[in-house]
This record gives structure tokens, sequence and C-alpha cells, in this order.
């Protein structure tokens, strides 16, 4: 299963998958880095939206995760009309940490995805 992770959340998601071997029970987990959305502080709707349906285009995405930030209101549109979770934080290892936890309580049965979203609200 893959999370998609904004640019400023991926080195901490990466780094906490790293620390529990890529897994949540018998799930491997793969963090998707994105493309930086912000470039002179400006903010790149074209490049929030790609990143936004990259993580749709892809049937093993179980979540995206987020910065808060104005390029929510963009992405988050997109994400929920393909039934994508999304967790809004400003630190990636506390947003893996959440993702990887919603994973373990899923249990075994359904959507993996649906499943998440539900342990996640």
């Amino acid at each position: 299963m893959r999370a998609y992770v904004v640019q400023p959340l991926c080195a901490g998601a990466e780094r906490e998958l790293r620390g529990v071997g890529d897994r949540a029970d018998d799930v491997r987990v793969e963090a998707v880095c994105l493309s930086g959305a912000e470039g002179k502080g400006q903010l790149d709707l074209a490049i929030v939206g790609a990143n936004a349906r990259r993580a749709t285009q892809d049937s093993t995405t179980v979540a995206y995760l987020e910065a808060p930030g104005r390029g929510n209101a963009f992405a988050d549109p997109i994400l929920e009309s393909a039934e994508i979770p999304t967790i809004h934080t400003s630190s990636g290892a506390n947003a893996m940490t959440r993702l990887l936890q919603a994973i373990e309580a899923a249990g075994s049965s359904g959507s993996l995805r649906a499943s998440v979203s539900d342990q996640l609200r």
C-alpha cells in the first residue's frame, strides 16, 4: 500500500516508516514523496492538483499525508472524491504513526482504504 506524502512531511514520514521496517502488521507500506508545490513564496496550484490526482490514480493508495496550509482547499476535494483519507499535520513522523496505527486497527475485511478512513475519523 502507498501513502502519498507532501514534500515538507516526507523526510519524517520515511524515517518513521523505516523505523518499523516498512510494515504495519502484514501490510507493506511505501511512502511516495510528492513534488514541492511552493517556490519563491508562491503556491503552485497546478502542482497541488497534480499531486492529489497522482494519488487518486493509484489503486494502492491508502492515505495522503499533507501539511496544514492553503493548498488543502484545492487538494482535499480531489482526494475526497476518490475516498482517499487525508492526515493533516505539520509532522511527517506523527502522520505516518497515525496511518500505521489505522492500518493495524483496520482489520482484514473489506477495503483497506475504507477501513483506514474509518479509523482516522
